[in-house]
């Protein structure tokens, strides 16, 4: 005889984001990414369809950095010096979306301008169709200066400012606003903290169906469990009804995984580690993973073979059969 599986019914459901604009909306972009929906947690198909799939996003600098691991310039090369070829290298390694971070300086230790982000950011929009993210330097008085003439210059194109915290959220989110583009809200792994800042941007008559809550998380072996706890109550919050809490949420495993000296470090180590390339790209796919059976549905990642083994991983965990 059968035996009957328990379901789950949540009275909640995620919100639905849209990333980039195409022609049809006023943008450039030849493709947007569309998230949220949920309305069961992650992967039971048996109680609730899963009407979006968690997207990919590659990282890429304004300028080659000086701080990421030597396998990652090796991968990238000559890609890296210019944003709008780094762009163009990351859409055809297969992201879904574009993660621009700028730089607190110049190649020559100079402080970034608002003139030099905005190329940057233009350069990226004319090498790639993908839809934008742009993330400041993560100083809240540099990230205001460079992202508000940012939001002006991309206007139409629907794009994600970052990081939006308590220090900085009303001038980000009022360049938004005023630009047509949304905003990433990012708070560390709390889940009432997560909450009290999408409170305050909405009491800026910001939509939330333009916000994407971001409430970060640790590497493998560097307090994922407290991030993927975070994440999984902020999910559970979500389908009980907390509207504050119906967002679609976004992580950074790749910023988080390569800076471990697991993935960092090739010199120096214990032979056990095996290989470097293989041990950082699992890293990174590990730590992406886990964040998805928490309630990722964007990644944003650093290599190109991590983001084909998350693809397949994602691929695999929306094709199962719709029954138990």
């Amino acid at each position: 005889m059968p035996v009957e599986i328990p379901k789950d019914k949540w009275p909640g459901e995620v919100r639905v984001v849209t990333i980039g604009a195409t022609s049809a909306d006023g943008g450039t972009r030849t493709s947007t990414v569309t998230v949220g929906g949920e309305r069961a947690l992650p992967f039971m198909h048996f109680e609730a369809e899963m009407p979006h799939k968690p997207m990919i996003a590659l990282e890429i600098k304004d300028r080659k950095p000086t701080d990421w691991s030597q396998l990652l310039l090796d991968e990238w090369g000559e890609a890296m010096n210019t944003p709008g070829t780094w762009a163009k290298a990351a859409e055809t390694a297969g992201a879904d979306l574009l993660q621009l971070s700028l730089s607190l300086t110049d190649a020559e230790g100079n402080p970034n301008t608002p003139e030099k982000a905005v190329t940057a950011v233009q350069s990226v929009l004319n090498s790639s169709g993908l839809p934008l993210m742009v993330f400041g330097p993560g100083q809240a008085d540099a990230d205001n200066e460079l992202l508000v003439p940012v939001a002006e210059a991309a206007k139409g194109e629907r794009i994600v400012l970052g990081v939006c915290e308590d220090k900085n959220y009303r001038t980000i989110v009022a360049a938004a606003m005023a630009n047509g583009h949304l905003v990433n809200a990012r708070t560390p792994m709390d889940v009432n903290l997560a909450k009290q800042l999408n409170i305050l941007i909405s009491d800026m008559n910001m939509p939330l169906d333009r916000v994407i809550m971001d409430p970060t998380t640790g590497a493998l072996g560097y307090g994922i469990e407290y991030g993927y706890s975070a994440m999984e109550r902020l999910r559970l919050a979500a389908l009980q009804g907390d509207a504050m809490t119906q967002l679609p949420m976004m992580v950074t495993p790749g910023f988080e995984a390569w800076k471990t000296k697991e993935s960092k470090v090739g010199d120096d180590v214990p032979a056990e580690w095996g290989d470097w390339l293989e041990r950082a790209i699992n890293w990174e796919t590990l730590t992406a993973v886990t964040l998805l059976e928490s309630g990722a549905d964007i990644l944003a990642l650093r290599h190109p073979e991590s983001v084909r083994r998350v693809r397949m991983a994602i691929d695999e965990l929306t094709a199962v059969s719709r029954e138990p």
